[in-house]
């Protein structure tokens, strides 16, 4: 072994301050440890508990320190290693700052180290992670040996291949990361037997079993409802067979899958009948992968893992071309001049001699190895996030085994990105901050860059990242570019967990105010104005006709669908690029829009979610989603909408009645029972009676309503056509008996009378936060009633019905129980006072100091008991009710890096074929671009449009004259409307009155449409004919009347 590595220099006690690290590291691992759930719930969501504590007892070194040695270092700070040391002895210089985020002008003037210049900053992401500089040779065993990961970022082939033995030979993965230019390179190497725990994240598929047959091979048939999702070749288990008992337990390999069934690998003639039930689950293995090593897969790399199908022969020719950049760089002592011709042909002639020693490819691709050569010593922020959001995730994977590692190259460009064309003039860099981008995009594109005018939809996960890139490439930094960044959200908690622009010191302020003055903090010069408006309908007052106007680019940075749409129809109507992005744990998708080039955002959605039906969730959930949904229901419910009710109610109660009694339908019947339910059968003054009211809820929900169900469904019931009723999905379920000594029964109780107390605005005492014995003795205190069935109860069973069945007593009617009600309400509102008020609760995951959770999961758990049902934790019910999002920091980091590769693209002007849009998913990992999908074009005679088309008339046009307008170009204008409005139509002789007046006023006479003063135009749908009577959908019109 190399001499260097067999010798150390360094003393003993930083020999054993070394040992003592490794040890904290292992008590990490393997002691008990406290997850901060609140912050890191959305990582929870992706990782879960157990690989969230190993990557807590990790520690990653990071060697190099330039754009894309920080963001490897943020995200991993922020995924919540337990340390993080950064070697890098390089001074700071002004290139770095076109991608080097944490190094400031002062860093550069005081010539400070890269590592000394951003640990500090660092170390602000995450209190709870130590990060430092590591001042040891990083080519010292001793060193390394402390390391569960190693990341080398633009280091030497030689350096990466002493770091890379020593790895081996101390049991730390090794990565090696480079981004030169548009272009990118990653290599892992995690050992020789490197255990994945978990290859996809994805939860384990299931199947509910509806038959089973005695053959070889066994044919499994499941119901109708669902699809199977296994594959050929997986193993599953069963459990909750019937009858075939000898099924559950057993692992077996699934083949020959259907839609609705699939046969098993094992001879099941011998086993006992199937009866019913039953459940198949995937076993998700352990895979074992060998890695060579980096000196190994130099010279015999292997497959490759591809990004861009349409560039399937471009990863050796890369491969071969950072080796050419190493040699070159040994030989020259530097880069090629950014630019220059000469320089190119030296580094071509070097590749072409490395290609013969290493036969990487057949043929070198000269034209590709010169834009390397003229660009490769630029440095760009997108590179440098997208690489650090992939090499993040691959550290959390040699930390932990969750997910499927890079195995083991993986080259990346975007030439597309770059200039048509690259001259040595424009690539010369001008001394300042910007140079890192100057030397691969040229000072062209660095004055557009600067006076671009930025509209970024939201300041949140994505909007932070978004802003650091501007911030670092120059965006909008000239005197007339401008950002404008809006988000109505305030910071939680959670957010910081990847939100990386905020502080716990930042919580409760607003988004888009506290990043922008964060991003100003990494450039002074980001001319950017932070807005706290919704981007909606009701706010373009805000976001009005001259703002879209005065638009260069949109970037979305938003986590909901509606709101995406709005920004998409936006930008088509004022034809302006939108670059899409959105993440969901380790997945991302962006999409670029382009004005007449691309189809938009809204021409193609993904379906919608399969809701279950309203019966599955009121009387026959098979699964603890159904459970959770149900509990959320009755939250909002109980807590929500019923007090929100009796508050309209009680504010004018005469209004409120006149209008029940005005269309006395069920509908208005619900309400008034809302109402009645609030302010005479629950309604609580001490409390006590919060108690006796949960409690009582408790019984009726989960004994006497399962007590009635069984009783009107017996175990043995059947249908109509002779089949047992409770047969698969349906699962038979049983009362719960209330007991005061098991805790989840206590704590359901404490949470709603806690819950109940607040909407009355009675005060909590001890017995509601912390005196258990005091709550116990309140419960025992409550009388609870003995259950007895009642014949003829309605209990709906139809999967296609929106509401439960209704058991109104016969004789009576939805008016006369209205009535029956709001004669009582009267009377009770006598004894309330005219301002008394019920609180309304809206449900809040992220508190869990508020009861909320503690109710939804209380009461999501007692239902699974009752069905059998597999319990979950707090944390598991906030993912579900919650709706919560998955995200995490390396997935945010690449969509953000590859949106601002097509950016650039944008200010080129590209064609189609140069724009991509991207799915990936880091968890595999998976990259798939592909060019967009071209706007579709209509045709009528000499007429041609698209979506992005908008016709625009000029003058205060009459009816008569429009349809004149289109009878020129043959086509019949049959009906124009605004809105939900209908101005005229050819159908009603009356409309022809409406012939010689002008549309400007109809619009506000028919349509009720508020032309804003300043506004110069109004829309208008006209709907056309040809001569044959055959609909021609035309653009959107405008009539620009002033």
């Amino acid at each position: 072994m190399n001499e260097r590595l067999a010798t150390s220099d360094r003393s003993e006690e930083t020999k054993r301050a070394r040992v003592e690290r490794e040890r904290e590291t292992a008590a990490m691992t393997t002691g008990p440890m406290e997850i901060d759930e609140d912050l890191h719930s959305r990582q929870l969501a992706v990782y879960g508990r157990e690989t969230f504590r190993k990557l807590a007892g990790a520690r990653v070194l990071i060697v190099g320190a330039r754009g894309l040695g920080v963001e490897i270092a943020k995200n991993v700070v922020l995924a919540g290693v337990r340390g993080v040391g950064v070697a890098a002895r390089e001074e700071s210089r002004d290139a770095d700052l076109a991608a080097q985020f944490y190094i400031d002008d002062d860093a550069v003037k005081r010539g400070l180290a890269r590592a000394e210049a951003c640990a500090g900053k660092l170390q602000e992401l995450n209190p709870a992670v130590e990060v430092r500089v590591e001042t040891g040779n990083v080519l010292d065993r001793d060193t390394v040996a402390g390391y569960r990961a190693v990341v080398a970022c633009e280091q030497t082939e030689e350096t990466c291949k002493t770091l890379n033995e020593l790895c081996r030979a101390t049991g730390a993965a090794f990565i090696k990361a480079d981004v030169r230019g548009v272009f990118g390179s990653v290599f892992c190497d995690f050992g020789d037997a490197f255990d994945v725990v978990d290859v996809d994240g994805e939860e384990a598929l299931t199947s509910i079993v509806a038959s089973v047959s005695n053959d070889f091979p066994a044919l499994v048939t499941c119901i109708e409802d669902e699809r199977v999702e296994f594959q050929d070749g997986q193993r599953i288990t069963f459990s909750e067979v019937r009858g075939m008992t000898e099924l559950n337990g057993v692992t077996c390999v699934v083949k020959d899958v259907k839609k609705h069934s699939f046969k098993l690998d094992l001879d099941t003639t011998s086993f006992s009948q199937y009866v019913g039930g039953g459940i198949a689950t995937q076993v998700k293995e352990t895979k074992t992968l060998k890695f060579s090593s980096y000196a190994e897969a130099l010279e015999s790399p292997g497959d490759f893992l591809l990004s861009d199908f349409a560039k399937m022969e471009r990863s050796p020719q890369l491969h071969l071309a950072f080796g050419a950049l190493d040699a070159y760089v040994a030989k020259h002592g530097a880069e090629p001049i950014p630019g220059s011709e000469a320089d190119a042909e030296k580094f071509v002639a070097e590749a072409e001699a490395l290609n013969g020693r290493r036969k990487a490819v057949d043929e070198v691709d000269k034209d590709l190895l010169k834009t390397f050569a003229k660009t490769c010593r630029g440095y760009v922020s997108p590179m440098a996030a997208m690489f650090g959001g992939i090499v993040g995730q691959e550290v959390v994977k040699a930390c932990t085994g969750k997910f499927h590692p890079l195995f083991q190259w993986f080259y990346f460009d975007s030439i597309e990105s770059l200039p048509e064309e690259l001259t040595e003039e424009d690539l010369t860099p001008r001394g300042d901050r910007y140079d890192g981008q100057v030397m691969c995009f040229g000072r062209k594109m660095q004055d557009k860059l600067m006076s671009q005018k930025i509209f970024l939809v939201g300041a949140g996960a994505l909007g932070c990242e978004f802003l650091k890139n501007f911030a670092c490439m120059g965006l909008s930094c000239g005197s007339d570019g401008q950002i404008t960044v809006t988000d109505d959200d305030v910071i939680e908690k959670s957010n910081l967990s990847r939100q990386f622009l905020f502080r716990d010191w930042n919580i409760g302020q607003g988004k888009s105010v506290c990043a922008s003055n964060a991003a100003k903090v990494i450039n002074s010069g980001l001319n950017v104005k932070a807005l706290e408006n919704r981007v909606s309908p009701d706010t373009e007052d805000v976001f009005d006709d001259e703002f879209w106007q005065g638009l260069d680019i949109v970037v979305n940075a938003l986590d909901n669908v509606n709101a995406r749409l709005y920004v998409d129809s936006r930008c088509v109507y004022f034809q302006k690029p939108l670059l899409e992005s959105g993440t969901l744990g380790t997945k991302c998708n962006t999409q670029m829009v382009i004005p007449n080039m691309t189809e938009n955002y809204g021409a193609s959605r993904d379906p919608p979610e399969k809701s279950a039906p309203m019966c599955t969730l009121h009387s026959f959930p098979h699964n603890i989603d159904h459970c959770l949904t149900w509990a959320r229901s009755e939250f909002e419910g109980a807590f929500e909408k019923s007090p929100a009710e009796a508050n309209s109610y009680l504010s004018k109660p005469e209004e409120y009645a006149a209008g029940a009694l005005a269309n006395p339908d069920a509908s208005a019947r619900e309400n008034v029972e809302k109402v009645a339910l609030m302010l005479l059968k629950s309604h609580c003054v001490s409390y006590d009676d919060c108690v006796a009211w949960a409690r009582t809820q408790f019984q009726d929900q989960f004994h006497d309503k399962i007590k009635q169900l069984t009783y009107t469904f017996p175990e043995d019931a059947v249908t109509s056509s002779g089949s047992p009723f409770w047969s698969a999905p349906k699962r038979f379920p049983r009362a719960v008996v209330f007991s005061s000594s098991d805790v989840a029964h206590m704590t359901l109780i404490r949470a709603l009378a806690n819950l109940k107390a607040e909407v009355c605005g009675i005060a909590r005492p001890a017995a509601g936060m912390n005196d258990d014995a005091a709550l116990v003795r309140l419960v025992e205190k409550v009388q609870v009633a003995e259950f007895e069935p009642k014949k003829g109860v309605k209990i709906e069973t139809d999967p296609k019905a929106n509401s439960t069945a209704s058991n109104i007593p016969e004789g009576l009617d939805d008016e006369a129980i209205i009535k029956d009600l709001l004669a009582q309400l009267d009377a009770k509102r006598a004894s309330m006072g005219a301002d008394y008020r019920l609180n309304v609760i809206e449900f809040e995951k992220d508190d869990d100091t508020n009861f909320h959770m503690d109710a939804i999961a209380g009461l999501s758990n007692m239902r699974a008991r009752n069905y059998e049902i597999g319990e979950v934790d707090k944390l598991k019910a906030k993912f579900i009710a919650g709706r919560i999002i998955p995200a995490i920091a390396t997935t945010t980091a690449m969509a953000t890096g590859l949106v601002c590769l097509e950016l650039y693209k944008v200010l080129n002007g590209a064609k189609i074929e140069a724009y991509r849009n991207t799915f990936a998913n880091l968890a595999l990992p998976l990259f798939a671009m592909a060019e967009p999908i071209a706007a579709k074009h209509d045709k009528f005679k000499d007429l041609s449009w698209s979506m992005w088309d908008r016709w625009i008339l000029e003058g205060d046009l009459t009816v008569q004259e429009v349809i004149d307008h289109f009878e020129a170009k043959g086509l019949i204008a049959y009906s124009m409307s605004v809105g939900a409005s209908l101005v005229y139509n050819n159908i009603f002789p009356k409309h022809r009155e409406r012939l010689n007046q002008k549309l400007s006023e109809l619009v506000q006479t028919i349509a009720k449409m508020e032309i804003p003063a300043k506004r110069r135009h109004f829309d208008i749908v006209i709907a056309c004919e040809d001569d044959d009577g055959e609909d021609v959908d035309i653009p959107m019109v405008s009539i620009k009347f002033r």
